[in-house]
């Protein structure tokens, strides 16, 4: 009951600040609050200025850290809020005043355990960016070198946790009066933006991200990831290399700076490619803002606290999605999402194939560099969460990643489509990935890896029926696979790498 009287006023302050926004009109989606739309309307300020999304993104900055974090998520969401408000909730921008400098000083201290002084000869009180659940200052390690460190924003996890439990009484309540709205799953979308924010809190984990995308890059010499400087990071710190260079899309200072924006587009093109096709680990918030240009040319990437991950399966079954639509196969795109676990009614197969062909007729025949496969990804998740698709967060940050990816090539290069650049990237992943031989590969490395689990299976199995049996004597040694099994796989992975 407590809970309940707290968050509706809450309720009660949010929606006057979305009233001030002129941007209610969330309350539309639900037939039961369509009257409390109505009677709000006349409390609302018609005079303010933009698109419905830009109202709404106005009114969730003015609402905090929490609210930022939680338009960037439903801008995912199209299939809720449609695509021209989840487009402009992308643009949502992740900025808050700062807090002061000494807050930042004590936590710095209090997380590495030694006095700043200690740990940097120079700390710039201003910070160079203020975000909703960090800030960012320069600093000079006493080893002299330039450094940006991270740090909280202080009482952030109490108030975002706070925020959180308002987000589920909220998912919960849409789905208690409106029970069509479950298949949305809002209850599961709010989970899984609370464990991605609880993960944006612990910037050892932005570390380790950060760690591990510039080893899965460190062969590309036109991108690059800033050290972690792991002595001066800890769960509320973190401490990066200093990078500089030009915004990513402001092209002119590139020409000017004497850069070719066309090759590092292309290198920005491969770069996103080998992130979600070859590593399955990719970078989920790629906006101009965390991508800049040094003087030798190359793309630094910044800020690793959204981070998405593909497993192999999950690759497999999106390239053939992609291949199904550019090759009318309208058939395979609709089971891939049946394989894949995605969509569960088969009943609903022969409907599902055909919303997939009015996605898909469009582009048939066009040039790679008409198709936006961002748009296209976004399209058929959308249509496929009428079909009751269970919810697939990676697919959902990745539609977004590449909406963004898509925004930063226009830039640099108005006259490209990096769709274009990749189609050689793409031929070759799906001819080693994808063919017969790929296939007989992957089914011997399971078989393989099957059997080393053999052993312990058996001897797990033994002291089961041992515990069941209290008069019966010790278990045997584990049991060694015959020899013939290693035979048959031994010969069976040679033709597979022959």
């Amino acid at each position: 009951m407590l809970r309940t009287v707290r968050n509706l006023c809450r309720a009660v302050r949010i929606a006057r600040s979305l009233a001030r926004h002129n941007a209610l009109f969330p309350l539309d989606l639900l037939p039961q609050t369509r009257p409390l739309l109505r009677l709000l309307d006349r409390f609302q300020n018609k005079a303010a200025a933009g698109r419905p999304g830009q109202r709404l993104a106005a009114a969730l900055q003015e609402l905090g850290p929490s609210f930022i974090k939680f338009g960037q998520s439903l801008s995912t969401r199209a299939d809720l809020l449609g695509e021209p408000v989840a487009r402009d909730l992308s643009a949502l921008q992740d900025r808050l005043p700062p807090f002061p400098a000494e807050i930042a000083r004590r936590t710095v201290e209090e997380e590495l355990e030694r006095p700043i002084a200690v740990l940097f000869r120079e700390f710039d009180d201003a910070p160079v960016a203020a975000a909703s659940i960090a800030q960012v200052h320069f600093a000079v390690t006493t080893e002299g070198e330039e450094v940006a460190v991270k740090v909280l924003r202080p009482g952030i996890e109490r108030a975002m946790e706070e925020d959180l439990d308002f987000f589920f009484w909220l998912a919960e309540m849409a789905e208690r009066l409106h029970p069509p709205i479950r298949r949305f799953k809002p209850v599961e979308a709010v989970r899984i933006f609370a464990a991605t924010t609880r993960r944006e809190m612990d910037l050892r984990l932005e570390a380790a991200a950060a760690a591990e995308f510039a080893e899965n890059n460190a062969d590309e010499p036109g991108f690059y990831v800033p050290r972690v400087d792991w002595q001066r990071t800890a769960r509320r710190v973190v401490t990066f290399e200093r990078v500089g260079g030009i915004p990513i899309d402001e092209r002119d200072r590139l020409l000017a700076a004497g850069l070719d924006p066309a090759e590092i587009l292309r290198v920005a093109t491969r770069v996103f490619f080998n992130q979600v096709f070859r590593d399955g680990f990719f970078h989920g918030d790629m906006h101009p803002g965390n991508m800049m240009i040094d003087r030798n040319g190359r793309i630094i990437a910044l800020d690793f606290g959204i981070m998405g991950r593909l497993e192999l399966h999950t690759r497999l079954h999106l390239a053939r999605m992609l291949m199904g639509f550019l090759e009318g196969d309208y058939a395979t795109v609709a089971e891939v999402f049946y394989e894949a676990g995605f969509i569960s009614d088969r009943s609903e197969r022969a409907a599902f194939t055909q919303a997939c062909r009015a996605i898909g007729e469009p582009i048939r025949g066009l040039p790679l560099s008409r198709i936006s496969f961002a748009h296209l990804l976004g399209q058929v998740l959308s249509v496929a969460q009428q079909f009751e698709m269970e919810t697939q967060p990676e697919l959902l940050l990745l539609q977004k990643t590449m909406v963004m990816a898509e925004g930063v090539g226009r830039a640099l290069d108005p006259e490209v489509n990096m769709w274009t650049l990749a189609q050689p990237l793409v031929e070759q992943w799906v001819r080693d990935n994808m063919g017969p031989e790929a296939e007989l590969r992957r089914a011997v490395e399971e078989g393989v890896e099957a059997m080393r689990r053999v052993p312990a299976l058996i001897s797990r199995g033994e002291q089961i029926l041992a515990g069941l049996q209290p008069s019966a004597p010790p278990p045997s040694p584990p049991v060694t696979p015959p020899g013939w099994l290693w035979l048959i796989l031994g010969l069976a992975l040679g033709l597979a790498l022959d």
